[in-house]
């Protein structure tokens, strides 16, 4: 069985997406991975990565946006969470209101004063989660719908220019510098155009890969001021959660798909506790 072959196989391309460009896409993103001639400077290498951060980042307004969570598990079937996310991230706040399926709608997350808290309204109580925490046993995160500091929070090891796919990329290595992040090493590619991430992997401090995930497209979103690029859709692989399924292990992943986003600004009752209290009773 080719590369190509497994990653679809893994992934489940076909069946998400449901259209062959896009499959064709990401067989040559995921397997299009060739090694050139470092020629780019380490400081066009530095800003190239500080662009990828800023890309992630809206401290000029808040955002809004619709979010699904498409969660296949092999054997287990699929289970889909929809969910509206705010972001203020001059003020590092985002609040996550739960909206789909009807058994955990009124369920929500909320970061401020760099605490993040989940809030159940069964129970009516907020716990303390963190960055490293599942989002609602997916294999997402919560710190993947919070801007990525790949500058603030890591320092760069290494980096080459490589082909990824149709994308002439930088690869990263990257490792912490800071307590606060969910993964102690990346592996970064950024196409070098647009500073743009189109692949990431996730390690541990042993170097094993926990998690691989891709982005095959953005879309463009402007405000009064500036256009700003988000993904269309995130496809996660998590390399540690998995079931044999007739011989072969099969991964479960995360697909997370992004839609109606606005910039403009948001009320401040929002992002605090008492707004996922009141919107969880409606």
């Amino acid at each position: 069985m080719s590369s190509a072959q497994v990653i679809f196989q893994v992934l489940g391309i076909r069946e998400i997406f449901m259209m062959k460009k896009v499959v064709l896409f990401l067989g040559c993103l995921f397997v299009g991975g060739g090694l050139l001639a470092a020629e780019i400077s380490k400081s066009d290498a530095a800003a190239l990565l500080q662009k990828a951060e800023d890309n992630t980042c809206f401290y000029n307004t808040d955002m809004k946006g619709d979010y699904q969570i498409v969660h296949d598990k092999p054997g287990e079937g699929r289970n889909v969470i929809s969910a509206i996310l705010y972001r203020r991230d001059s003020q590092k706040k985002w609040t996550i209101l739960i909206t789909g399926p009807e058994k955990d709608k009124g369920k929500g997350y909320l970061q401020f004063d760099s605490n993040i808290w989940f809030y159940d309204p069964a129970d009516k109580r907020f716990t303390f989660s963190s960055a490293r925490d599942k989002f609602q046993n997916t294999n997402a995160n919560t710190s993947d719908f919070a801007p990525q500091l790949y500058v603030s929070d890591y320092s760069m090891e290494s980096y080459d220019e490589v082909k990824l796919g149709k994308f002439d990329c930088v690869v990263f290595t990257l490792k912490a510098v800071s307590k606060n992040v969910a993964y102690p090493e990346l592996k970064l590619w950024v196409s070098k155009d647009d500073g743009l991430m189109r692949k990431r992997e996730d390690y541990s401090l042993s170097h094993q890969r926990l998690r691989t995930i891709a982005v095959p497209s953005y879309q463009k979103v402007r405000n009064t001021e500036k256009e700003y690029s988000i993904p269309v859709n995130m496809v996660i692989q998590d390399h540690l959660r998995g079931k044999k399924i007739n011989e072969k292990v099969e991964y479960e992943k995360t697909v997370i798909s992004i839609s109606n986003v606005v910039f403009e600004p948001v009320e401040d009752l929002v992002y605090t506790k008492p707004y996922l209290e009141t919107m969880s009773v409606r």
